[in-house]
């Protein structure tokens, strides 16, 4: 069993940063993927990032966002720059058994999930 906490979140203008946090209990975290997804109103949730021997990213935020890792600490890290109001979501964090040909674009190969946490950005 692993429980997932994220924090980080908030209300940042148009163009302006901030980095999640999600933090992860259980000794077995660097053998999980990891990954962010969110879901806005009304909309389904959408993969974001992920990351195990690699990194993923959504075309919509390629380049601005950087999903990162720290197994020391059992906490995986979303930095989000140049954010836009279509940013506006909750995020969630989750974490997989998930190898090398893994999908980690579907929530349905994660496990484990967060609470989320709100994300808005005004114009």
């Amino acid at each position: 069993q692993v429980q997932l906490v994220e924090s980080g979140g908030g209300l940042v203008q148009a163009g302006g940063s901030l980095e999640l946090s999600c933090a992860a209990s259980g000794r077995t975290f660097s053998t999980y993927g990891m990954g962010w997804f969110r879901q806005a109103p009304g909309k389904e949730r959408e993969f974001v990032a992920a990351i195990r021997w690699g990194t993923y990213y959504a075309d919509s935020v390629k380049g601005r966002f950087t999903v990162s890792r720290d197994n020391a600490k059992n906490t995986v890290y979303l930095q989000m720059n140049t954010l836009k109001p279509e940013d506006t979501a909750v995020y969630y964090c989750a974490a997989g058994f998930l190898g090398r040909g893994g999908d980690y674009y579907t929530p349905t190969s994660y496990d484990y999930w967060g609470q989320g946490t709100q994300v808005t950005v005004s114009a």
